[in-house]
């Protein structure tokens, strides 16, 4: 079993001052690790009666759609606004360092469904938080959202209290 930790680099100062950005892109670089990641996720969501897998724009994508791929299910992409071109519905959110919104096809999904959202970094719960409000609004069953770097001094994991939280790595950092 590899450690995730030394494969994901830390950018300073990125996207603007005082950010520690990390940078899953170079655990990508080393096949062995992407396997490992995607393998434990399938077999943690392989008992669960799963209807599809989101990944949240971009690098949510990456891991989301190869899950999806391996577990034999949908894909549904959750973008940022104004990259999707049917009908959608949006949710506003605060980031870190500002606001964003994300936005799904509103007919992506049908109300009951249970799914998985994937995403590559859990910090404020900004996003997540959107997300799980696009889901209920289409009345989809969040399983759990599963993250492969957690900053636990950001408190996002507080922030979503009412959503199952899996996370591969944290990184101490503000």
């Amino acid at each position: 079993m590899l450690d995730l930790a030394p494969l994901i680099r830390n950018v300073p100062d990125f996207p603007k001052p005082g950010i520690q950005f990390k940078d899953i892109t170079t655990l990508l670089l080393v096949p062995e690790a992407f396997q490992q990641v995607i393998d434990g996720w399938k077999e943690r969501y392989s008992s669960q009666k799963l209807d599809a897998i989101l990944g949240i724009d971009a690098r949510g994508f990456i891991f989301g759609a190869t899950l999806a791929y391996a577990m034999g299910l949908p894909f549904v992409p959750v973008r940022k606004v104004g990259k999707l071109p049917g009908t959608t519905i949006k949710e506003e959110y605060e980031l870190e360092y500002g606001t964003a919104t994300v936005e799904i096809h509103a007919d992506a999904l049908r109300a009951g469904q249970r799914v998985v959202v994937i995403d590559d970094l859990l910090a404020t719960g900004g996003t997540m938080a959107a997300v799980h409000r696009l889901l209920q609004r289409l009345g989809v069953e969040l399983v759990e959202a599963a993250f492969l770097v957690e900053l636990p001094p950001l408190k996002g994991r507080e922030r979503l209290r009412e959503i199952p939280i899996h996370t591969l790595v944290e990184f101490m950092v503000d």
